[in-house]
């Protein structure tokens, strides 16, 4: 699970460990600011699968060929992406109430990972940014494995500092 790449603003592409988890993973999600359609291209082609929204830094372009929202069953698993949630205070009361029909919410656009389940099951994720860690202490990428209608195997992936 990939957000806020920012390519090429924040980096020229994305790191090496990041193109390697593209490659074994059955499904991509990428949950906005891509900001160039060149990254969109080049993860179609090298994803098996691409479950991805747009996010505000993204233009006319972008949003032509992505919804502001993505749905898919994987797994059996319901997931839902979409880049903004809005603020952290009150976060799972919104989106539980946004949601009800999903399992799983990846959303982005703080470059802050989160991990919570809301009080109705539905479990919220953002997986930070592989390449613009703003505040945090590294840039991260997140991998699960859904399979039965579970979620398991979250696990966040910190990345080396760029040289």
């Amino acid at each position: 699970m990939l957000a806020d790449t920012h390519v090429p603003k924040r980096a020229h592409d994305l790191p090496a460990l990041v193109w390697d988890a593209v490659e074994a993973a059955d499904v991509v999600v990428h949950a906005g600011d891509w900001v160039d359609v060149a990254l969109l291209d080049a993860l179609e082609a090298r994803s098996r699968r691409l479950l991805a929204c747009w996010g505000n830094n993204d233009g006319p372009d972008l949003r032509a060929r992505l919804p502001e929202v993505a749905r898919a069953e994987i797994g059996g698993v319901r997931i839902a992406v979409v880049h903004e949630t809005g603020a952290a205070a009150g976060r799972e009361e919104r989106c539980a109430a946004a949601y009800p029909d999903t399992d799983v919410l990846v959303f982005g656009h703080s470059h802050i990972p989160w991990d919570t389940t809301t009080p109705t099951g539905l479990r919220l994720l953002n997986p930070g940014s592989p390449t613009d860690r703003r505040r945090q202490p590294a840039c991260t990428y997140l991998t699960l494995e859904a399979r039965n209608g579970r979620v398991e195997d979250v696990a966040l992936h910190r990345l080396p500092p760029r040289r």
